[in-house]
């Protein structure tokens, strides 16, 4: 696949999606436990790029970590770093590929954060997960939503974690935040629609926005 070279922050603004936030008290751990527990009928808003053809057959996993401070839960992300062979320089969730000592996608999402970030499972009180999200990359992802109770230790891999930071869970779960981009793309390429979500000086946006959609979905049902 070739590895295309764009900058998203120059990706033109089509619209906002701008549906009302999800309700603080439905960001509390008793309410994310009982919503888990118990999941409604929802549909996912997985919108699958226009280079995919065929469905991926690689497995791969991600652990979105809600952290649980005191005065409100946040998100725990990364920036990854510019030698990256894929998505370099992007934010992401800690993850990767699936591998044959992982029994389950749980334990790739849990492997892959202690080696990328350094936060050890122990650390991780896993609630579930979302489906699967394709991306171009030609992974098939399962997000793994847990929660992290401070404190906890975390150091990135520099070969692969330039940064790690936290967004508000209320920030990140409005869909005033949401913006629609036009994903400009190379002459002959089709164009699509990407989620972007700028928080501060991260522009949050493709297949971690999507994955953060569909949980903001699955919490306002």
């Amino acid at each position: 696949m070739t590895r295309l070279s764009f900058d998203p922050h120059t990706f033109p603004l089509d619209s906002i999606a701008g549906e009302a936030p999800v309700s603080p008290a439905r960001l509390r751990e008793e309410w994310l436990r009982t919503r888990f527990a118990n999941p409604p009928e929802w549909t996912p808003e997985n919108i699958i790029d226009p280079r995919i053809k065929t469905i991926p057959e690689r497995r791969a996993a991600v652990l979105m970590p809600i952290v649980m401070h005191p005065q409100g839960p946040t998100l725990l992300l990364t920036l990854r770093t510019s030698t990256l062979r894929n998505h370099a320089g992007q934010i992401s969730f800690p993850g990767g590929a699936a591998e044959s000592i992982d029994a389950t996608l749980t334990d790739t999402a849990l492997r892959e954060t202690e080696e990328e970030i350094g936060l050890s499972r122990q650390y991780v009180d896993v609630l579930g997960a979302l489906p699967e999200y394709f991306t171009a990359t030609g992974y098939r992802v399962t997000p793994v939503v847990g929660l992290i109770h401070p404190p906890f230790h975390s150091q990135p891999d520099p070969g692969e974690v330039a940064e790690i930071f936290e967004v508000p869970l209320t920030f990140l779960m409005n869909g005033m935040h949401h913006q629609r981009r036009l994903m400009v793309l190379p002459a002959g390429m089709e164009q699509k629609l990407v989620y972007a979500m700028p928080y501060e000086r991260f522009f949050i946006w493709g297949a971690t926005a999507g994955m953060l959609r569909n949980l903001y979905h699955f919490l306002r049902v």
